[in-house]
């Protein structure tokens, strides 16, 4: 992968080489997550992070409940929700994922778009 950016950087002139190095390199993990609540659809995403983060502290307080109760019974009332919780909580949380991708496929796809725009 690196011999590749090696030799597309070989094959651009110096000024595309200036113009992409004042777009910067890719923003990093928390630049690109942070990235999520930007956009048209930052305000879904900020939405989907907050049912997420109130579905697990939902998850936590159920599942310090069940590890509080005595009886099999109340375990199984407090044991259920905890994991059903939680797993809710991660299904939210991975569902962004892709969106990180699809941001990180757009840039590449922009930066093409650019550099054949200049050639052309």
């Amino acid at each position: 992968m690196r011999d590749l950016d090696r030799m597309i950087d070989e094959a651009l002139d110096q000024e595309e080489r200036e113009l992409l190095a004042r777009i910067g390199p890719e923003p990093g993990f928390f630049g690109q997550a942070f990235g999520l609540f930007g956009g048209r659809l930052g305000w879904v995403n900020a939405l989907m992070m907050a049912v997420q983060a109130a579905l697990f502290l939902g998850g936590v307080y159920a599942a310090f409940m069940f590890f509080d109760a005595a009886e099999p019974v109340a375990q199984l009332r407090w044991g259920l929700p905890a994991a059903v919780l939680l797993i809710l909580s991660l299904m939210i949380k991975l569902s962004l994922w892709p969106q990180i991708h699809a941001d990180r496929l757009m840039r590449e796809l922009k930066r093409i778009e650019l550099q054949l725009a200049r050639r052309g």
